[in-house]
Parts: structure tokens; sequence; C-alpha cells
């Protein structure tokens, strides 16, 4: 009964920012870690950013010094700070948690996506 809401995308010059806010419910492991995928047309999804429940961070090569992520524990909510978006950004983004729980289930879930669009 997890759920994962994102919002925050749209259209976008280049050069522009955009925030993304991704809404967690429901039975969501502690230590968990959080991040941000995203896939353009005929494309892989690729990993942009994570976050664990301890705040440790990791960024795709490609979105170092431009994109920040954060979590809001209390709001359970996750977020991805985008500035000078480029063309090559555009994609639709990807909410996603899991987590291995006590007893080493591995548990994965996913928002529906928000579609993040630059123009150039």
């Amino acid at each position: 009964q997890v759920q994962l809401v994102e919002s925050g995308g749209g259209l976008v010059q280049a050069g522009g920012s955009l925030r993304l806010s991704c809404a967690a419910s429901g039975s969501i492991g502690r230590d968990n870690t959080m991040g941000w995928y995203r896939q353009a047309p005929g494309q892989p999804r690729e990993l942009v950013a994570t976050i664990t429940s301890s705040g440790s961070t990791e960024y795709a090569d490609s979105v170092k010094g431009r994109f920040t992520i954060s979590r809001d524990g209390a709001k359970n909510t996750l977020y991805l700070q985008m500035n000078s978006l480029k063309p090559d950004d555009a994609a639709v983004y990807y909410c996603n948690v899991h987590w291995i729980s006590l007893s080493r289930v591995s548990y994965a879930y996913w928002g529906q996506g928000t579609q993040v669009t630059v123009s150039s």
C-alpha cells in the first residue's frame, strides 16, 4: 500500500529551473533509499539521484552541480531541485523508494512519473 505521487514537472526553457516533489505514503521501511530516475523516449530508465534515510546522496555525473536531491522526513516528501536545465534533461521523471526488511525481503515502489520538457 505504498504510494508515491510526483508533481512539479512541466515545460521550461533551457537554463531554467524546476522543482519536483514526490509525496510518499503507506508503510515504508525506516531505513530506505529514495531516488529520482528518468526515462527519455527510446532510452532506458536511468538513475538521476538518490538519498538515504540518513541523508547520504548520490548523483549521476550528468546532473552533478545542477540538481539537488533532498527529503523532508516529517512530510514524507522527496524533492529534486533542477537548475541550469538542458534539452538533454527532458524525460519522464520517476520517484522510487526501496528498502530491505529485517527479514531480508526487498521492496521497491515507483511513482507514475512526471514529464519534464526543456525547450532550446
